[in-house]
């Protein structure tokens, strides 16, 4: 059984700078780290090749520096893994992201399971996973909470409805996004991190992909534009109410009164 994971690096501080010319995340000189909800994502792939029998690579698309996510899962104990790294790849939506790494699975292998983290702790769409597997025209999972067996060519799974939960079968080669609450991710290897071969992680540009139209990659084919992007304004004002709790209350009401909240 092949399975691939993507993978992505995402800025290790909540302090980042916006661009606001293009409203695309000033990456330079930020310290990164792989995305927290990939992590159950190939502790799930790992656990599933561990089982059944397989193959777990991983996939990531960004700067050549993304390698280092790559070297991670391979440390925790991924095959080997792609980056797709390209400046026309760059300040692409999550529809322009799908279609860059459907492009790049298609030329990486061939793959019974893709599985995805939840949602990126950047962006928080939750949407890459799903078009990806429109492009590539397979089966699509979302909120998945447990695998609960795989067998004749078919994944049975139980995901989340928000208002309930439910088991679905589901026909392989197919494309799952996993919950944080399906397992807890293992620990990388400090002895394979040392060790990993220079050929364990494959780069792959624009050049390398069967779609040659620009206009389908990076900002060009970004369906979607930011208009403008800015951080939140602080608000420190303290109120500190004393007295009776009757009088407290009613203090509390009348402020609430005065700013309209209720």
């Amino acid at each position: 059984m092949n399975i691939l994971v993507c993978v992505k690096q995402v800025p290790g501080s909540n302090n980042v700078e916006v661009d606001p010319a293009t409203g695309v995340l000033k990456r330079n000189g930020i310290q990164s780290k792989i995305n927290p909800y990939d992590l159950y994502g190939i502790e799930t792939a790992l656990c599933l090749a561990e089982q059944y029998g397989g193959n777990v690579d991983c996939i990531t698309m960004g700067p050549p520096q993304a390698k280092a996510v790559i070297n991670e899962t391979i440390a925790m104990g991924a095959s080997h893994g792609a980056v797709l790294s390209d400046r026309k790849f760059a300040g692409a939506d999550v529809l322009a992201t799908a279609y860059t790494l459907s492009q790049g699975i298609q030329k990486f292998g061939e793959y019974d399971l893709i599985i995805c983290g939840k949602q990126t702790t950047d962006g928080d769409t939750a949407q890459v996973g799903a078009e990806i597997s429109e492009y590539l025209s397979i089966p699509n999972v979302s909120n998945v909470l447990s695998i609960d067996e795989i067998k004749d060519g078919h994944i049975y799974v139980t995901a989340s409805l928000d208002d309930k939960n439910v088991k679905m079968r589901v026909s392989l080669p197919c494309l799952i996004s996993v919950d944080a609450d399906i397992n807890t991710p293992r620990l990388p290897s400090y002895k394979i991190k040392k060790n990993i071969s220079d050929n364990a992680v494959e780069f792959f540009s624009f050049n390398d992909f069967d779609d040659q139209d620009e206009k389908h990659y990076g900002l060009a084919g970004s369906a979607t534009q930011v208009e403008r992007i800015f951080p939140p304004e602080k608000n420190d004002n303290k109120y500190s109410i004393s007295g009776t709790s009757d009088e407290q209350a009613t203090a509390i009401f009348e402020l609430l009164r005065t700013k309209k909240m209720i």
